[in-house]
């Protein structure tokens, strides 16, 4: 019976922990995933991060959810992992245990202040000129 009991209070804390029906669907249907922990802080784009080691493994313990809009793009449907900041990075994959809700990171001039989407594999990408001479000439027909 206690483990019925168990089973319904997760699935309720589920529901709470994502805004009820609507709320888990969205998570679930966006990243595949429905987990509830603590919230430990949120970045300047309005990422939340979690953590919750009491129900989740070592590498599954830490994990994100991305903001619904980010430098004025609608990102529901196109979460990327670049979206999550440097200071975020390390903390979210266990390279330090100081969240830099507590531990603010110094500030570095090479890192960038604002998110650039990662365009590879678009038509936007950047693809370099060439400054080297080909080593293998196609052939061309006489023109007669």
């Amino acid at each position: 019976m206690t483990g019925y009991v168990n089973i319904v209070r997760r699935a309720w804390g589920q529901l709470r922990g994502h805004g009820g029906v609507r709320g888990l669907l969205v998570q679930l249907f966006r990243v595949n995933d429905v987990k509830t922990g603590p919230l430990i802080g949120v970045d300047k784009y309005g990422n939340k991060y979690y953590e919750d080691t009491k129900h989740y493994f070592f590498g599954r313990h830490r994990w994100v959810i991305y903001t619904r809009e980010m430098n004025g793009k609608n990102t529901m449907w196109e979460v990327d992992g670049s979206m999550v900041p440097a200071e975020w990075h390390g903390w979210l994959h266990s390279t330090t245990d100081n969240p830099p809700t507590t531990h603010p990171p110094e500030p570095r001039k090479f890192l960038a202040q604002t998110h650039q989407f990662n365009v590879s594999g678009t038509a936007q990408q950047y693809v370099p000129y060439t400054t080297t001479r080909k080593k293998i000439h196609e052939w061309v027909p006489p023109q007669i």
